[in-house]
Formats: C-alpha cells, sequence, structure tokens
C-alpha cells in the first residue's frame, strides 16, 4: 500500500485523540469508496483493471501519466491485449 499524507482540521485530530481505536485509514478508503460510487466506479472493477495493467508491465507512475479516469484505463488494458493477440485470434 501506497501511504499519503492527510491534511485534516483540529477537530478532526481531537475527535481521533479521543477515539484511537478510529482507524483514520479505514475511514479514509471509504471516503473514496463513497466517491467512487458517486462516479459510478466499481472499486472491484478498477482492482482488476489496475492489475492487469501491471501485469501487461506497465508502472503505477505509467499508469497515472497515460490516464486520468475509469475509461482511459480500461481503453489502455483493452489496447494493449489486442496488441498483443496473434493476428488470428484478433480477426475472430
Amino acid at each position: 500500500m501506497i501511504t499519503r499524507s492527510v491534511t485534516i482540521e483540529e477537530i478532526d485530530e481531537l475527535y481521533l485523540m479521543w477515539n484511537d481505536h478510529i482507524n483514520a485509514s479505514a475511514l479514509y478508503r471509504r471516503a473514496l469508496r463513497e466517491e467512487m460510487n458517486v462516479r459510478d466506479v466499481d472499486p472491484d472493477e478498477l482492482r482488476n483493471l489496475l492489475e492487469r495493467a501491471r501485469e501487461q508491465g506497465y508502472t503505477l507512475d505509467e499508469i497515472a501519466e497515460n490516464t486520468n479516469r475509469f475509461g482511459d484505463l480500461q481503453a489502455l488494458v483493452e489496447d494493449q491485449q489486442n496488441q498483443s493477440l496473434p493476428e488470428d485470434a484478433a480477426q475472430e
């Protein structure tokens, strides 16, 4: 996993200090999942496409440089997959 810095307000920090059992990373991931849901991005599909792109040899930085939304990642993976198919299979 990648560690990122997140800026929080003092009230957030205080609340987390009072409730140190709360997993702030889980809250952050939950908020991102909610944002994905608003934008009709299925996290499982995104994870699958990311794994496929990595298997095709792309680094995370290359993926980020070449895409900026779910559809771009999908096209990147599918284009690479189509290019790697034998010519006979691609024509079927």
